[in-house]
């Protein structure tokens, strides 16, 4: 579970895992001070941080000899009914283009495209919360 708690500074916000903590913040075109990632962010950061953890997991588990692999995604919202989530994989090492290819099918099963692919509901909100 996530807990996102606003801090002093305006629409800054800490979030933690109990664990690890870090900020998201909007630009200050927005009224923030661009000191964290901004919430959209963070989803682009949860799939290409996926889509390259499962790459390098597949490349271990099958011996390729990967050295690094990079995901890029970006959320195109420009769509009113839909978002796109559009990336890219670049993979580096002495691969064949049978283990390349091997890769790029392995970063399509990542779980958090799985999960976002999924249709999604809401649960909680504003009637669920609490006061401290």
């Amino acid at each position: 579970m996530i807990s996102a708690t606003s801090q002093p500074a305006r629409y800054q916000t800490r979030f933690s895992d109990g664990e690890h903590h870090c900020i998201s913040d909007v630009p200050a075109e927005k009224g923030g001070q661009h000191a964290g990632f901004r919430p959209h962010a963070l989803l682009e950061a949860a799939l290409a941080s996926c889509v390259s953890m499962t790459v390098r997991m597949y490349a271990d588990h099958h011996a390729i000899p990967l050295h690094s692999v990079t995901a890029k995604v970006t959320l195109d919202r420009s769509h009113p009914d839909e978002i796109v989530f559009q990336y890219e994989v670049d993979v580096e090492g002495d691969l064949t283009p049978a283990q390349k290819n091997r890769l790029m099918h392995a970063a399509s099963a990542c779980p958090v495209r799985k999960t976002l692919s999924k249709r999604i509901r809401f649960e909680g909100g504003a009637g669920a919360s609490s006061v401290a």
